[in-house]
């Protein structure tokens, strides 16, 4: 037998389930079953039939689906919430464990029998509200549970010896309990926060009751003829099971049940009239705990106060919250952190609470989970939070009813308030209905000072103002404050490294100022500041080996600072200012306005055929969307854009409310702290209006640009859009598979093996799923680089241009197997083995680290190499084979050749000329073959496919 007075484990788990559960109303019985099918809001889409029989007992039967089992749970309508006589608390428990001594037809030991050869699952649980009887069985038993159950609701019967026997059982079950903690403080908990009402005491009772309950015996039988009543019961059928023959079951058995007749008043707690705090003194030693508790309202499937309060704090405090990632993630001050509302009958409370790591943090714990609930009196959450939050507990729900005994047992923590099967449906409808200013209502209207309870517990001292409760209104923002978290990585190096990730980039550039973003965040980083000019800026930064510099990108700009923590306060007051208050002088601008354009035309165009060659690939498949441009701009973008422009995306992008802000090293809370009162100093709002949805084009065939250049070699790049992001369930598959065709500056990776080392056609030969600019120049790519759209993309290192034709058919001849046949198992799993240890290396400096955490909170997703080992982990080369079929292909391709000899390219591409190689040193002979089998290898490229297009004008406008 089970009571559900809920431990420190069980309610870290049951937390989350329990958020979405709130109140029934009932429809009026009737005296024929009635089939009640599923509709379209219901999430139950079971078709259940529901009796009233004239005894007052409800019968409600579910067909599950699923064959050959019948979970039958009997929810009776009363728990400790019903002990209203003094000297009598803890009986609705007691009687829990009394209902299983048997009767005059089925001894102890004969009903044990019975339950026992019907292979039966059976237990029994008390909570606040109900007590609920429980057993899962074979479909052919149905009947016989059916029976003996009724036996013993209607003829329990014990003597005096085996009451005082169970009595001293409950006792044992209290003093196991007494050495859970978190029981104990929920106990001191409920004491505070009512004088009154029956909640007082919890599930167990109090224990001067438990120890007198051998002296109870008389009062037990009593207490059965109270509440053990058809009215205040439900029968529960689900299953493998036929209606009308359950009920006709159940009318056989339990039909004869008397009524009861008796009335109690529970009473009304009244309004409390001030903040109160207990402490718990632990006698052994065990982490510190920290409650902050509020009256909260009754269960309601009408009313939204007690789903609104549920879903706030779940968002507030829950496992995805920013509190959450503060104090267990990033800070590591707790290692639980978890909300509870529960469902109840009559207004109970909504607790947050937190197991603290170290008690000097037990203050600073305290006024973290404070001030969050001061702020969601003023701040609504957002609509796109909530229903994230809405589908995730009505999907969670669901998945959570994959077999008989669950259905049963989620209906009965429903059914038991009005002792109907509509209870759920009716209360997820209230769910749905749900707005942020409904769940801001009803922050202000319970999470008030007077109806606050904290509770600690140590065993160790704690801090000494601890003890004094201070006002929600002293934690609410004050004007400057910063709005935004603080993602912390801390460790032993000294060095102290902070990322602010700002929700701008080229795709936000306005049309025809292209570059806009990039020449902002130049500006922002390299012209000094309001106070200092440039090069005092970097005068003052040169003792200190400090350094602050700018990355901008398609989707965000990332502001990176970097120096020794002996160095903070003074590193902070000459870099912040260049973001806070930055200097924007003439002077400044045209020269970077200049550096940006060289950079774009010599660095990129003229000098680098490679990253030219990448770029440009980028810009064809983006074509049309914000992503066409290069983060550079264009040439005639660049030209335009003024001081003025700079100074207005300055103000629109880098907001408060538009930047994600990561600190590692040996940190500090006071550094923290400066950290963000500097940045408060950046103006509320929410930043730039998000980018649309990012859609690359998909070619029809093989689409060749060629670029026309004076140069020696021949560059090639060719690749096709993905829908496939760091947040897509493939993302890991399409890793893996990249890493094998041609894993980044890796010579065993297959193109690099074929193209490179067996015919040194080139340098090298690379596969992405992620754009990776600057690549060459780098083994791994820069973290920060977050976009809503990928490509995948094949780099083939510049080659000899007599031998480009025959170097393109080469990839396409490795790629066009890759997407026929797939990995084999051993390719699979000596890549994934790989992958599952290079993770790490290529996360592995404090740089990376904190970028690609910022850049997990920026995709929704887990941090980055635990996403990659987990999903790795579950791949199988089936996985990763329906991965490449759903997303890859060597037939539709976009292209992009850089070489001297463009009009002869063409020519050999539409005609499908055989492109011969030859080689200086022997090679095998089959490899020759193959080479035939590749110089020959059609590719289909149509003449209106290929376009010559002059360097000079790439990226010219």
């Amino acid at each position: 037998m089970s009571s559900p007075i809920l431990s420190r484990t069980a309610l870290a788990t049951i937390v989350p389930a329990l958020l979405a559960f709130a109140s029934p109303t009932m429809a009026a019985p009737t005296p024929a079953p009635k089939a009640a099918a599923a509709t379209g809001g219901d999430v139950l889409p079971f078709k259940a039939t529901e009796k009233t029989l004239p005894n007052g007992l409800k019968v409600i039967v579910v067909p599950t689906g699923f064959p050959n089992l019948v979970s039958v749970h009997i929810p009776v309508q009363t728990g400790s919430r019903n002990e209203v006589e003094p000297g009598k608390s803890g009986f609705a428990h007691f009687f829990e464990h009394m209902m299983f001594r048997g009767t005059p037809s089925y001894p102890p030991e004969k009903y044990q029998e019975i339950i026992t050869k019907a292979g039966a699952r059976q237990n029994a649980y008390t909570s606040d509200d109900l007590t609920n009887y429980y057993t899962t069985f074979a479909r052919e038993d149905l009947e016989t549970v059916l029976k003996v159950e009724a036996d013993r609701f209607q003829h329990l019967s014990y003597p005096v010896e085996a009451f005082k026997t169970e009595s001293r059982a409950v006792l044992g079950e209290y003093n196991k309990n007494s050495a859970n903690p978190m029981q104990k403080l929920f106990e001191v908990q409920r004491e505070a926060a009512f004088s009154t009402h029956t909640y007082r005491h919890t599930t167990m009772g109090f224990l001067k009751d438990i120890e007198d309950m051998p002296n109870q015996f008389e009062y037990s039988k009593v207490f059965f003829e109270r509440w053990y009543r058809p009215e205040r019961t439900a029968v529960i059928i689900a299953g493998d099971v036929d209606p009308g023959k359950a009920i006709a079951m159940v009318e056989k058995y339990w039909g004869g049940w008397k009524r009861g007749s008796f009335r109690s008043n529970v009473p009304v707690e009244p309004p409390a009239k001030g903040a109160q705090y207990r402490h718990v003194a632990w006698q052994t030693p065990t982490l510190p705990l920290v409650t902050v508790a509020f009256r909260a309202p009754a269960f309601s499937d009408t009313r939204k106060d007690q789903a609104a309060l549920s879903m706030l704090l779940s968002l507030s405090f829950g496992r995805t919250s920013s509190l959450y990632k503060r104090l267990v993630q990033d800070e590591q001050k707790v290692d639980q952190l978890f909300d509870f509302v529960p469902n109840r009958v009559d207004p109970t409370l909504a607790t947050i609470g937190a197991r603290v790591k170290k008690p000097a943090d037990a203050l600073y714990v305290r006024d973290a989970i404070l001030q969050t609930v001061a702020k969601l009196r003023d701040e609504p959450v957002s609509a796109g939070t909530l229903a994230d939050a809405k589908s995730a507990n009505k999907y969670g729900l669901i998945r959570s009813l994959d077999n008989t005994e669950a259905i049963a047992s989620t209906l009965a923590s429903y059914v038991h308030f009005e002792r109907s099967y509509g209870t759920l449906n009716r209360y997820y409808r209230v769910v749905d209905s749900l707005t942020p200013a409904d769940l801001q209502a009803a922050a202000r209207k319970y999470l008030v000072d007077d109806a606050m309870v904290v509770n600690t517990l140590s065993h160790e001292a704690l801090p000494a103002e601890v003890k004094n409760l201070p006002k929600l209104a002293d934690f609410a923002p004050k004007a400057g404050d910063a709005t935004f978290d603080v993602l912390v990585q801390k460790s032993t190096l000294p060095q102290i490294r902070f990322k602010l990730l700002f929700a701008a980039g080229s795709a936000h550039d306005p049309k025809g100022k292209e570059g806009l973003a990039a020449l902002t965040a130049a500006m922002v980083a390299a012209s000094g500041s309001r106070e200092r000019k440039i090069d005092e800026v970097t005068k003052a930064l040169f003792p200190l080996a400090g350094s602050f510099g700018e990355q901008t990108d398609k989707e965000m700009t990332t502001f990176t600072g970097s120096t020794h923590k002996d160095n903070w306060d003074q590193y902070l007051g000459i870099a912040l200012p260049l973001l806070v208050d930055p200097g924007f002088r003439e002077e400044d601008f045209r020269r970077l306005k200049d550096a940006q354009k060289n950079a774009l035309v010599l660095d990129l165009k003229d000098n680098n055929e490679e990253e030219f060659g990448k770029e440009r690939l980028q810009s064809n498949v983006f074509a049309g969307t914000p992503y066409a441009h290069p983060v550079l701009g264009t040439v005639k973008g660049i030209e335009a854009i003024t001081l003025d422009d700079v100074k207005a995306f300055y103000r629109q992008a880098y907001t408060q409310g538009a930047v994600r802000v990561g600190i590692s090293g040996d940190v500090s809370d006071a550094m923290v702290a400066s950290l963000k009162t500097a940045l408060a100093r950046l103006p509320g709002g929410a930043g730039l209006a998000a980018t649309p949805g990012i859609r690359g084009r998909m070619p029809g065939g093989i689409d060749v640009e060629i670029i026309e250049k004076n140069t020696r070699a021949t560059a090639i790049s060719f690749g096709l859009p993905l829908e496939v992001t760091r947040s897509h369930p493939d993302f890991p598959a399409l890793w893996l598979v990249k890493t094998w065709l041609g894993e980044h500056r890796a010579s065993s990776a297959r193109l690099y093996q074929r193209i490179r080392e067996e015919r040194g056609l080139n340098y090298g030969d690379y596969a992405y799923i992620e754009a990776f600019p600057r690549g060459m120049f780098q083994f791994f790519p820069n973290p920060n680089l977050g976009r809503k759209a990928q490509l995948f993309e094949v780099w083939i290192r510049p080659v000899a241009p007599q031998n480009g034709h025959f170097a393109l058919r080469a990839a396409l001849f490795e790629l066009d197997k890759l997407v026929a046949n797939g990995l084999t198992q051993d390719d699979f799993e000596t890549t994934r083995a790989y992958l599952m240890k290079n993770v790490f290396v290529m996360t592995a400096t404090q740089d990376q680290q904190l970028g690609y955490a910022l850049d997990a909170q920026w995709y929704g997703t887990p941090e980055f190499t635990r996403m990659m080992r987990d999903g790795l982990s579950k791949l199988t080369v089936a996985d990763v084979n329906a991965a490449i079929g759903k997303h890859l292909s060597s037939k539709k391709l976009s292209v992009v050749v850089i070489t001297r000899d463009a009009a002869g390219l063409k020519e050999k591409l539409v005609s499908d000329a055989f492109s011969p190689i030859a080689y200086d040193a022997k090679k095998p002979q089959a490899l020759l073959d193959e080479d035939q089998k590749i110089g020959s290898m059609k590719l289909g490229i149509r003449p209106e496919a290929v376009r010559i297009t002059p360097a000079a004008q790439v990226f010219a406008e």
